[in-house]
């Protein structure tokens, strides 16, 4: 059975579930609440409101399900993680659905809310778990038994290498790796086709590699003095989708860096599983939509002002557009107010500074309160960029900042962001070593990536705009 497939089973399971759940908690009501509100017996029909609801509700569930990534890796869950997102998502939707459309009910007591509330939740809880439960135990039971697997690559083929592959092929249950062969970080390392594993070819022919053997997971195998190669490993595998995990040396493990998802398993550090869960994915991309529409409704006076000073100050337009490099290194026209003279790069492409000439006066205010970005609340309604990431820079310089760190990759796993951590901290960039500067910061905000943050990145942004400290 291929993913979509899969993934369609747990969406019908999740719809008959909720639609069960909803006709006996309609029943539930006609049958035992109303009696007791009307005190007398109720004929129990099924009216608009149990049809409405019946068509409504199972698909509210089902987005929820979306939102937290419920059917995401729909081959790689495990039970308990089906019970703890189906515990979190049958208490949210049975609040949303509670005080939206049972609050105004007339009871007989207060205490027959609780009731309602609590057999509303009880029965979406355990119909979706079962259902959920009985998909979930079925895939795992056909992964521990090589039914289903997912294509491994191994990077080395040292004595560490050999030792992973016989443990992960010995195991009575397996955790799911079809290994497809293995490469060799150095020409040493092939001892792995004495194994019968086949050599693929060298780690810097991953990216071809991966796609041709249709690669879904890849396991570094590096000896302790081999560890430099680690970096550029890594850079390899960044954007191709695949798992990575890493055998640890004994001071990971002390360290705590190892963490077991399987009893069975072995032990393997997983790089970078899931940047921000599912859910705060949804709720970042919700609260980028919302603010963006309120800024520049509550803001278009301002905007008209500035657009007015920009036009009167200097010959040009009013708005700058240049093309950038977003999500996935794909480009985008980023929008601006104008804050240069009209033909600032006709001497090709060039960073500005604080004492840059070709700077309008007007231009220098609203690069000081940050004001020239505001335009770019329209990228972030569009999709393009969010609130808060890294910012997006020019293909040019991008090619120059991966001369001396090629990890820069890493910033295009996310959307660009109208501010940044990197930009809170060192304003504009006058220079290739100071992207390279902020760079960290950026990768930094990426790995520890919340809502949290973002509103610290928020407040921050908002306090150097009213200070216009901005550099």
């Amino acid at each position: 059975m291929d993913k979509r497939s899969q993934t369609a089973l747990y969406v019908a399971a999740d719809l008959v579930a909720t639609v069960i759940a909803w006709t006996l908690f309609f029943l539930y009501r006609k049958a035992y609440l109303e009696p007791l509100k009307f005190h007398h017996p109720v004929a129990v029909e099924l009216d608009e409101r149990y049809w409405l609801g019946l068509v409504v509700l199972p698909i509210f569930w089902v987005l929820l399900f979306v939102m937290i990534g419920g059917y995401s890796d729909i081959f790689r869950r495990f039970r308990i993680k089906e019970l703890g997102q189906t515990l979190m998502i049958s208490l949210i939707g049975s609040i949303v659905i509670f005080f939206a459309l049972l609050l105004d009910d007339t009871i007989a007591s207060p205490t027959y809310y609780y009731q309602s509330f609590g057999v509303l939740f009880g029965l979406h809880f355990i119909l979706l778990f079962l259902f959920r439960f009985l998909l979930t135990s079925r895939t795992v039971r056909r992964v521990h038994d090589r039914r289903i697997g997912f294509n491994t690559l191994l990077i080395g083929g040292n004595e560490r290498a050999i030792a992973i592959h016989q443990e992960i092929e010995g195991l009575h249950k397996s955790p799911g790796n079809r290994f497809v062969g293995f490469v060799n970080v150095n020409g040493g390392d092939q001892h792995l086709t004495e194994s019968g594993l086949p050599r693929l070819g060298r780690w810097d022919e991953l990216r071809t590699l991966i796609p041709q053997y249709g690669v879904e997971e890849a396991i570094i195998a590096v000896e302790s003095s081999e560890h430099a190669h680690i970096s550029k490993i890594l850079n390899e595998l960044d954007g191709t989708a695949v798992r990575i995990k890493i055998i640890p040396d004994m001071y990971d493990i002390l360290a705590g860096s190892v963490k077991m998802t399987s009893i069975f398993g072995a032990p393997l550090i997983e790089v970078n599983p899931q940047i921000m869960p599912a859910w705060q994915f949804a709720l970042k991309r919700l609260m980028d939509i919302t603010f963006s529409i309120l800024a520049l409704i509550i803001l278009s006076p301002l905007l008209l002002v500035i657009a007015v000073m920009v036009k009167v100050g200097s010959p040009g337009p009013v708005f700058f557009r240049q093309e950038r490099i977003g999500l996935s290194g794909k480009p985008f026209r980023i929008i601006k107010f104008r804050s240069m003279v009209a033909d600032a790069e006709r001497h090709g492409p060039q960073l500005s500074s604080t004492s840059d000439p070709r700077i309008t006066g007007i231009g220098r205010f609203l690069r000081r309160a940050r004001m020239d970005e505001l335009p770019q609340f329209w990228n972030v309604i569009k999709g393009e960029m969010s609130l808060v990431g890294p910012r997006p820079e020019r293909q040019h310089f991008i090619d120059e900042i991966t001369k001396v760190a090629p990890h820069y990759r890493h910033l295009h796993k996310v959307r660009p962001g109208l501010t940044s951590w990197g930009q809170v901290k060192f304003g504009y960039a006058e220079n290739v070593d100071q992207m390279v500067r902020r760079l960290k910061y950026d990768i930094l905000y990426i790995e520890n990536m919340s809502l949290a943050v973002d509103l610290k990145i928020l407040a921050y942004t908002v306090i150097i705009i009213l200070k216009g400290d901005g550099k």
